[in-house]
């Protein structure tokens, strides 16, 4: 079933401000066979009011989930597809609804899919863009204000389409490991932000812009777990090899640690803990 296809599929709606276009998400969701929505900060609602707007709905909406944060929201997802009506400046791969079908089905055989919407005034802010891996625009005439129902249906249009003709076998992934959720990444994203900090790499350079191209450059280079992992490791290891300068140079000049002030030494600590199988992955990766 078609439905059965599109489970690994997440709707995630930023800040929704009209129950009424919860509705209209809920009932388009209904028809096309996705099931799981996930909401961020939304407007106060009433589940039976959203049942007389989405008739014959009661199993999407008992599955609604509640975060704080779009990193809650999409914290077990490998891959996430923001909508947004604009055109972005750094090299986020672009979509139209239909050209991103391929990417999601090759990505839902890893783990869950995110499609994410933005407000009704101002759609997503840059800060849950940063999140996605992919920026999907849907081609319209110079009056581009979709109502946030109408794009999600047309979204999901496409892929409801292209599930119930899918008669190819999905391949296994090529790669080792799985990708990484949104919350692996976010973690190594952290850990480079640090290590960038602590080489003073933002001493004449805006660091805002600076990770969000590093963004891109991770996520259009697709790493798996591993992958990742790798990039994570080596920021926290030049944290720690800055640390270790430090306290040899106090050595060597016979200095006692405990006079000197503590923010010169501060203790290096990764964001979280980082998987001791991962933490000395091989040179050599595998095929």
């Amino acid at each position: 079933m078609t439905e059965s296809r599109l489970a690994a599929v997440k709707v995630v709606l930023y800040e929704t401000q009209d129950p009424v276009n919860l509705g209209g998400v809920i009932r388009a969701m209904k028809n096309m066979g996705v099931l799981d929505l996930r909401l961020v900060r939304p407007v106060k609602y009433d589940e039976t009011r959203l049942q007389q707007i989405a008739h014959d709905t009661r199993d999407i909406v008992a599955r609604i989930q509640h975060f704080e944060t779009v990193d809650d929201a999409l914290a077990d997802c490998v891959k996430v597809f923001a909508f947004s009506g604009r055109r972005r400046a750094s090299r986020w791969p672009m979509h139209t609804p239909r050209s991103m079908v391929d990417d999601v089905f090759e990505a839902i055989a890893d783990g869950p899919v995110a499609l994410m919407f933005g407000r009704e005034d101002h759609g997503l802010p840059s800060e849950a863009i940063d999140r996605a891996h992919a920026v999907v625009t849907i081609p319209t005439t110079e009056h581009f204000s979709l109502n946030i129902a109408q794009a999600a249906l047309v979204g999901m249009y496409e892929l409801h389409v292209a599930a119930g003709d899918l008669t190819r076998r999905l391949g296994k992934p090529r790669k080792a490991t799985a990708p990484p959720t949104s919350a692996e990444s976010e973690r190594t994203f952290a850990d480079v932000e640090s290590a960038l900090r602590a080489l003073a790499y933002f001493k004449t350079r805006n660091p805002e812009l600076i990770m969000r191209s590093i963004r891109s450059l991770v996520f259009r280079a697709a790493p798996d777990a591993r992958e990742l992992t790798m990039l994570r490791t080596a920021s926290i290891e030049v944290l720690r090899t800055i640390e270790r300068e430090k306290r040899g140079l106090l050595r060597a000049l016979d200095i006692d640690e405990t006079t000197v002030p503590s923010g010169l030494l501060q203790s290096v600590q990764p964001s979280a803990a980082v998987p001791t199988s991962a933490a000395t992955p091989s040179a050599e990766s595998p095929e």
